[in-house]
């Protein structure tokens, strides 16, 4: 099968598109028929060498959608044909820029019918990234407030659509060209992240209950200043790799709640992924791809995931 691999750390140029034997599927493991892999920011950490993958040369990719090709011989609730999608592949395994992937079946669920394997593979990761931070660890409830920092981004874009299902009202930052489509998948309030008044614009609509930081380094202690007594942050990412707060009374008057989390730490992804599904069938969620690739095209996509001067997510078609 053909598939990109990288057999040392470094740039997107360490990427390259080779001929290997298809694995096979032991145990629990179940071999899908790649159909789309999404392509997201953690895929560059990994080749980068600032995450270590369980070793050289690596597949990159975390998630995937396509049809369960072989099923091992522990697996259970997935058989040949069945349309999955599924995450938390590519740093202790093998990933899925390829032709075929295997994983353990608890990293999948059943895709409906109606999605295609483009939107599969674009909600998985951020899909389990949002629904984490927001109904697991925030412990979001109806009627409550949430900021969505970067809701635009991949993570942001399904996070907005989960917190409105949830019944909540949702604040979400992105850049003013993507403002109606926030509002249209579900946001309250969209405002520009750039603005110098940026903390007044946020507390016009009130401060939120729980926050989503996708840039730690640059909003923890801003984080702090909209929030109200009580609120919970949950962090799931940063540019840089300090990040404190300035003024850490201001957070402990807030009795602010932080909780820092790695979609990787899921203790079974499977569940979650049901969760999407039924939310992806009633209309509730709608993964937006903003660009497909071929295989031979992912440097140039791991390139354009950094940028970040897109709505949504990136995926791979092989």
């Amino acid at each position: 099968m053909r598939a990109v691999r990288y057999h040392e750390y470094g740039d997107p140029s360490v990427l390259a598109v080779e001929s290997v034997d298809r694995p096979e599927p032991r145990g629990t493991e179940l071999l899908i028929d790649v159909g789309a892999a999404g392509i997201n920011p953690v895929d560059t950490y990994f080749r980068s060498g600032e995450y270590t993958p369980a070793g050289l040369p690596m597949i990159p990719g975390a998630d995937l959608a396509g049809t369960v090709t072989a099923v091992g011989s522990q697996a259970s609730g997935f058989e040949p044909g069945d349309r999955v999608f599924g995450t938390g592949l590519g740093r202790d395994r093998q990933g899925t820029y390829a032709e075929y992937a295997v994983g353990p079946a608890d990293h999948f669920a059943h895709l409906p019918t109606e999605t295609s394997f483009r939107d599969g593979a674009a909600i998985a990761l951020v899909g389990v990234t949002a629904w984490r931070a927001l109904i697991d660890h925030a412990d979001l409830t109806l009627g409550e407030t949430v900021l969505v920092h970067g809701g635009s981004g991949g993570v942001g874009h399904a996070a907005v659509q989960i917190a409105d299902a949830a019944g909540t009202e949702v604040i979400a930052t992105g850049r003013p060209t993507h403002h109606e489509r926030l509002r249209s998948l579900g946001a309250d309030y969209a405002i520009d992240y750039r603005r110098e008044d940026l903390e007044e614009a946020v507390l016009e609509t009130g401060r939120p209950d729980v926050i989503l930081d996708h840039r730690l380094d640059d909003y923890l202690q801003f984080d702090a200043s909209v929030a109200h007594v009580g609120t919970r942050v949950v962090g799931i990412g940063n540019t840089e790799p300090d990040a404190g707060f300035e003024n850490i009374a201001a957070a402990r008057g807030k009795d602010l709640s932080l909780v820092l989390m790695s979609m990787f730490n899921t203790p079974s992804f499977a569940p979650v992924l049901s969760e999407l599904a039924s939310l992806l069938e009633t209309g509730d969620l709608e993964p937006f791809v903003a660009e497909s690739y071929a295989l031979e095209e992912a440097a140039a996509a791991q390139e354009a995931v950094m940028d970040g001067q897109f709505f949504g997510k990136l995926v791979i078609e092989p």
